[in-house]
């Protein structure tokens, strides 16, 4: 989500006099501004996951380098031995022989500085701490993080209720942008699950930032000033709500619906997201303007949650997305269909071709976000098929 995540940043800083976006690299994008400006990437990104504040870099040879570089940092500055901490290490085709040893010589760095000022050090706290320091080591260098953003930003504060492997909120955020949806095209989800793609795009029709109703670690550093965080929260302008639904979803278990309705009121969403229960394959397009069907369609063992279970797994996912690629033909026509899934046998099992197929993961899995144009015309070629006798 790189290049989604770039996008959104260039976007966000056309509100700042001092926001730089820089270039992207695997797993984020470099930017540079003042700390108002990491407040309004918290406040404002939909697809970050973090927004960490480089401490320092510098070259290593061995855990005692990243250890003296890690001293030498002023985090006194930011927070005090009064405050809990967790340290977290990534490493790409690095040379140390141990990961847990070297975070370690991490924490015991940040610990012995206060220490030594102070004769007392900050606790390890690896579930709710206050401060969050994250290290990156590479084969040469190594680089040290302070967390502005306290628990990951697709925690939106809103969700209460989940279904089965829900999609995170950051990741529906960058499919909806890689889709090219924007408010007020039609956007339909027929597995809508416990609604996290609905609620990213009403909370975007509505003008709701992503981080208005949750905290941040930013809000416990040393010297935090609320009022220009206040200021930025208060000359939020909402948009004016539709006068009509533009957002549709829909989904096999009435379970979910209730909680995709439930999680939209806890999003703030004040307009009607219109909600069915019904199969996938049984769909019509919810507006006579075309627009876009973006879902992430059960695979495995979750298509049979309500199927017919004398079929063997194979079989019920061949029969699913042949019905549900009739559908899409038939009743679809000049609409641009989505699909996200791990399965990446999805095209062959619709007998359709994709226009574009994006790689995305989800967690560790690897993932696919497949594009299909439902050119009209196809309704009119599946009709004239000879039916079975």
């Amino acid at each position: 989500m790189e290049a989604a995540l770039a996008e959104e940043l260039r976007e966000i800083a056309q509100q700042s006099t001092t926001m730089k976006v820089h270039n992207e690299v695997p797993g984020g994008v470099h930017a540079s501004g003042d700390l108002e400006d990491s407040y309004r990437i918290n406040l404002h990104s939909r697809i970050a996951s973090r927004v960490l504040m480089r401490m320092a870099a510098g070259g290593y040879k061995n855990e005692n380098d990243i250890y003296d570089l890690t001293l030498a940092q002023p985090w006194e500055e930011w927070f005090g031995y009064d405050h809990t901490i967790r340290v977290d290490l990534t490493a790409v085709k690095s040379p140390l022989k141990s990961l847990e040893f070297t975070t370690l010589k991490i924490k015991d760095a940040i610990c012995d500085r206060f220490l030594d000022q102070y004769k007392k050090r900050p606790s390890v706290d690896t579930k709710e701490p206050d401060m969050r320091i994250f290290g990156f080591v590479d084969a040469h260098q190594f680089i040290v993080y302070l967390d502005t953003s306290g628990e990951a930003l697709f925690k939106r504060g809103w969700r209460t209720e989940t279904g089965d492997a829900p999609l995170r909120e950051n990741l529906a955020a960058g499919l909806l942008r890689v889709s090219g949806w924007k408010p007020g095209m039609p956007l339909f989800d027929p597995m809508c699950g416990s609604g996290t793609i609905l609620c990213e795009a009403a909370q975007m029709v509505q003008g709701v930032p992503p981080g208005a109703r949750r905290r941040f670690a930013f809000e416990k550093f040393h010297d935090f000033d609320p009022q220009p965080w206040l200021d930025m929260k208060t000359s939020i302008k909402p948009n004016p709500l539709p006068a009509e639904p533009t957002i549709f979803g829909s989904d096999i278990s009435g379970d979910m619906v209730a909680m995709a309705r439930h999680n939209l009121r806890s999003a703030g969403i004040l307009f009607d997201v219109p909600l069915k229960q019904i199969e996938a394959q049984q769909v019509q397009a919810p507006t006579a303007q075309p627009g876009i069907l973006l879902t992430n369609p059960p695979y495995g063992e979750r298509i049979g949650v309500r199927g017919d279970s004398s079929l063997a797994q194979d079989e019920l996912a061949n029969s699913f997305y042949a019905d549900f690629s009739s559908t899409l033909k038939q009743r679809f026509a000049g609409w641009t269909v989505f699909l996200f899934t791990a399965d990446l046998g999805v095209p062959k099992l619709l007998r359709l071709k994709e226009a574009r197929k994006t790689p995305f993961f989800n967690g560790a899995l690897e993932c696919r976000l497949f594009r299909f144009d439902m050119v009209a015309g196809f309704n009119r070629r599946e009709a004239a098929k000879p039916k079975d006798a």
